[in-house]
């Protein structure tokens, strides 16, 4: 197995974000640096990370239901971090949030310890759109709508929604439903800026056609990895029982097509 990603089985993120320590010269194999990213690793190799002995662990997929106020980070310095959400047992696997939703924004986040399956659903090419309910500080022009589907630029980042569409909802005609082919560091509060806009409500209530569900705020689900991904491309829904089973979070297969 190639080196980054035993590295990303053993919990380091992603196969690209893997090889960053591999680079910097911050990896032995059996007591030697190494900071060749072809190196196979072999059954029997004892490998190590800042002095630490890493290992494979078994991989673990959760859903969250993001509350404001928390950061899409393992650790920071200032703010609650979504770890801090997850029981203790699902800590140990060391997981991390795929994509980021930031620290005012809720809604729909995957955990996981699978670098593999987080560069899957996380990458622009893997074809997974995210929907998000927006509420803005007053209703948009017509103009706007348009400028964010054809794109504006942002610090000289081109920013464009794949859909944008005005929702039925209190307060009429600043609910926008948006959807998003890319996750860019805020994406929708630089769009909404761009034009003279606040954004004053983020919810993400769909990745691919998985739905949030009745999930409540802050609970979380932990599934099989074919279950999960199964819904994310062909839909469902995300439930749960009855208040005080938290541990006993499940998801349904309420397929609902395209």
């Amino acid at each position: 197995m190639r080196l980054n990603k035993y590295l990303a089985l053993c919990g380091l993120g992603s196969r690209r974000k893997a090889e960053i320590p591999v680079r910097e010269g911050r990896v032995r194999i059996n007591g030697e640096k190494c900071d060749d990213l072809s190196r196979t690793v072999r059954d029997g190799d004892v490998i190590e990370v800042d002095g630490r002995k890493v290992e494979r662990q078994d991989t673990i997929y959760l859903v969250l239901n993001k509350p404001k106020g928390y950061v899409c980070a393992v650790t920071d310095g200032r703010d609650p971090t979504v770890i801090e959400l997850l029981p203790e047992r699902q800590r140990m696997y060391r997981v991390f949030p795929v994509g980021r939703l930031d620290r005012d924004s809720e809604g729909l986040l995957l955990l996981t310890n699978d670098g593999d399956f987080a560069q899957r659903i996380a990458h622009p090419g893997g074809g997974i759109d995210k929907e998000y309910e927006v509420l803005l500080d007053r209703p948009p022009s017509s103009d706007s709508l348009h400028a964010w589907r054809v794109g504006v630029t942002s610090d000289g980042e081109l920013l464009r929604a794949r859909r944008v569409r005005v929702m039925d909802r209190e307060p009429k005609g600043r609910w926008l439903c948006i959807t998003l082919s890319e996750g860019k560091k805020r994406e929708i509060r630089r769009m909404a800026q761009v034009r003279g806009y606040v954004v004053q409500s983020l919810l993400r209530k769909r990745i691919g056609k998985m739905d949030i569900g009745s999930l409540a705020t802050g609970a979380v689900v932990e599934m099989p990895v074919h279950d999960l991904e199964k819904m994310i491309r062909e839909g469902g829904a995300i439930n749960a029982l009855s208040e005080g089973e938290e541990d006993k979070w499940t998801a349904s297969m309420n397929v609902h097509g395209s």
